[in-house]
């Protein structure tokens, strides 16, 4: 599939084939690809939790069944860790031996993470999968953390929830809601 294919098809799907599970060379392409975003100073803090069958079930367990979601039989929880930024830094090439967090304009971990998530839905699209993500929410964190044995420092930004399309083609806000234009949203030199 052609790039801009995927970036104009990625759209959140909420519903999934049941039972239809996803390839394992699929899911090894889709984690691969997930590695290769951007990260500051090549700290790579990202890990990624694979969720499927019993390991899945259990996540589900953390959250009302109120949707179609749940039909999904893959997950991937996309992790960040400030403490490899951190340490990263404090390493000679890049000299900030004193690991403060205040240097950073924006927490890169967070970032970094989000832009290996956008890496993980523009995937499953070119593989002919849908997607959606979601957030875990924080009263759900400590459960998710010991359910898992997920280390402290490593902080969920999401869940990714992967399978075969089951729902029309155009559902959910995009229905009601329009993309705003580019000259709303682009300001060239000012705003």
């Amino acid at each position: 599939m052609e790039f801009q294919d995927v970036v104009r098809k990625r759209r959140m799907i909420r519903r999934f084939v049941p039972d239809r599970p996803v390839p394992e060379e699929a899911l090894e392409r889709i984690l691969h690809n997930a590695t290769r975003g951007p990260s500051a100073g090549f700290s790579q803090g990202q890990a990624f939790l694979v969720l499927d069958g019993e390991d899945l079930a259990k996540f589900w367990a953390l959250r009302p069944k109120g949707n179609d979601v749940s039909t999904a039989p893959l997950l991937i929880v996309p992790l960040s860790c400030k403490r490899v930024y951190l340490d990263r830094y404090a390493q000679p090439d890049k000299g900030w031996t004193d690991r403060d967090e205040a240097r950073w304009p924006v927490p890169f971990w967070h970032i970094d993470t989000g832009m290996a998530t956008l890496l993980i839905l523009q995937t499953a699209v070119d593989l002919g999968l849908g997607a959606l993500y979601f957030g875990i929410m924080p009263d759900d964190v400590p459960r998710f953390r010991e359910l898992y044995g997920v280390p402290d420092d490593h902080e969920p930004i999401g869940a990714v929830a992967i399978g075969y399309p089951d729902e029309p083609r155009v559902s959910g806000s995009p229905r009601t809601r329009a993309r705003r234009p580019l000259d709303e949203v682009v300001h060239r030199g000012a705003w």
